[in-house]
């Protein structure tokens, strides 16, 4: 699929909708699990999205219309969230999430962006030249890609009562 800011935005928006529905008000036995060594818990990963917010993908898409390629993107902490959610409950952070992602919505849809601007160039400090069509897509990829994450963390809570079954759940071996 070509992108879309459009596209980009309907999940965008919904984004906050699914982990509120999904995780808000459950046990914490669903949410504070992880897959082992430095993987994330469902609570981590809406800690790690706030971040993401507060420091990433605005910050980023600022730095492209500002400066192009002559100024390279500030590292990115992908585990500041650990120090970051310290002492906040998830509903706090969801809470948090949602006001940021609503607020980081409205900004992007007010810059009105052309398709000349999406071509315009930032330097990535690992990957190099990217395009702000390239961070705006990697911004949809990101969430979807959390939510799939989230939904395996949390089916694996069962993986050891599910009997001979696991074997027919693709997401259990992930």
């Amino acid at each position: 699929m070509k992108y879309s800011i459009e596209r980009s935005i309907e999940i965008l928006e919904r984004t906050p909708a699914v982990f509120n529905s999904l995780l808000s008000g459950i046990d914490d036995d669903w949410v504070m699990n992880n897959e082992g060594p430095e993987t994330f818990s469902p609570y981590d990963v809406i800690g790690h999205l706030v971040h993401g917010e507060r420091t990433d993908w605005t910050a980023r898409t600022k730095r492209i219309l500002e400066f192009g390629d002559t100024k390279t993107f500030d590292l990115w902490n992908r585990f500041a969230q650990y120090e970051e959610s310290k002492g906040k409950t998830l509903q706090q952070l969801l809470d948090e999430f949602a006001s940021i992602r609503k607020e980081n919505i409205e900004w992007l849809k007010s810059l009105q962006l052309t398709e000349a601007d999406l071509d315009k160039k930032g330097m990535h400090p690992k990957l190099g030249s990217v395009t702000l069509r390239n961070l705006l897509a990697t911004w949809v990829a990101h969430d979807l890609t959390h939510i799939a994450q989230v939904a395996r963390v949390m089916a694996k809570q069962y993986k050891d009562e599910m009997g001979p079954w696991p074997e027919f759940f693709r997401i259990l071996s992930f």
